[in-house]
């Protein structure tokens, strides 16, 4: 019997030492949870193969801002208070002008040159100055997106002339408002209620966000990104760097293992997003179009005179910034 109670005994210490030795980290991001949605499955895979790991890591994800709220998570992290966030960069270009760069339009021509993007020097530098003020980068994502209009086909820059406009970013508006259309500023979340009401002519957002947002219903023609797209917006999986180091090095491989299966599938379903939008729209009679090289260079000239020229004269060194994402071929 004193065995028994010995052997018992060892067992509880045994446990407590386990389970003293896990670490568990907060994953916070604004996506909905459980719906499917890309960003958050990208950091439910990273929790769970690092639970499979099983090398005393554990995460617990916190979707639909319920721990912080979309715009929070950025200080949150630096402050030591969030260990890992689906993030959209330029969120945090109030605090770090150059992020503003990772939602710029025709840097980021279309998915295998985002990829290729990742490991240029100008995302060097990017993850430099996050690493500088305290985050690291577990997953490369860059989101596709789209325009359209209910008055007929954005394909050149004099399409836009007088068009009211909502844009999902600030150096969007500029290009946008430097081919001719005034600029509406409201949340996604109005712009369909905006359309109906002519309140919003036209609007630029992620595939994803105008399958869900139903502007299908609102739009004659939409510009898909294809092979010349002129929106991409960087939302990567991130980390608190002060957690990262305090892991050990079992721990470390195991999140980076991890990670790269999470940018991977992100990398295949983003472009999923594209082809289900298309489908959806072209399902719906809605006239779907896409830029060529040509189309898309004339574009791009337009952000060169705005939107460029804008982050160059706001943010120190944002003209060679912007030259090194350029030299990405």
């Amino acid at each position: 019997m004193r065995k028994l109670a010995y052997g018992l005994v060892a067992s509880v210490f045994a446990a407590a030492a386990a389970g003293a030795q896990t670490t568990e980290l907060k994953a916070s991001h604004q996506f909905p949870g459980g719906k499917g949605d890309v960003r958050d499955e990208m950091v439910q895979i990273i929790a769970r193969e690092v639970e499979k790991a099983n090398v005393g890591l554990k995460i617990q994800v916190f979707p639909g801002e319920s721990l912080f709220k979309a715009t929070e998570q950025w200080q949150a992290l630096t402050r030591g208070q969030l260990d890992i966030s689906a993030f959209p960069l330029d969120y945090a270009s109030g605090r770090h002008g150059e992020f503003s760069a990772t939602l710029m339009p025709g840097l980021v021509q279309n998915h295998d040159h985002a990829r290729r993007l990742n490991a240029s020097p100008f995302m060097k530098e990017i993850k430099a100055i996050m690493e500088k003020a305290g985050v690291i980068v577990l997953a490369d994502a860059w989101l596709a997106g789209a325009f359209g209009s209910k008055k007929g086909c954005i394909r050149d820059p004099k399409d836009a002339q007088g068009l009211k406009f909502r844009s999902a970013g600030r150096a969007f508006a500029e290009m946008w408002r430097g081919a001719g259309a005034s600029i509406v500023s409201i949340a996604s979340s109005e712009v369909y209620n905006a359309m109906q009401t002519g309140v919003v002519e036209a609007t630029d957002t992620s595939s994803g966000s105008f399958v869900s947002f139903r502007l299908y219903e609102q739009i004659k023609c939409l510009t898909a990104p294809g092979a010349n797209a002129l929106w991409f917006m960087y939302e990567p999986v991130v980390m608190a760097k002060k957690k990262y180091d305090s892991l050990d090095k079992k721990q470390q491989d195991a999140l980076m293992a991890a990670s790269k299966k999470s940018e991977d599938y992100f990398d295949k379903e983003t472009r999923g997003l594209d082809a289900k939008m298309v489908e959806t729209f072209k399902k719906n009679g809605v006239e779907v179009t896409e830029l060529s090289p040509a189309q898309f260079e004339a574009w791009r000239e337009v952000a060169k005179k705005t939107s460029y020229k804008i982050f160059a004269e706001k943010v120190k060194g944002g003209d060679a910034l912007i030259e090194k994402a350029l030299a990405v071929k």
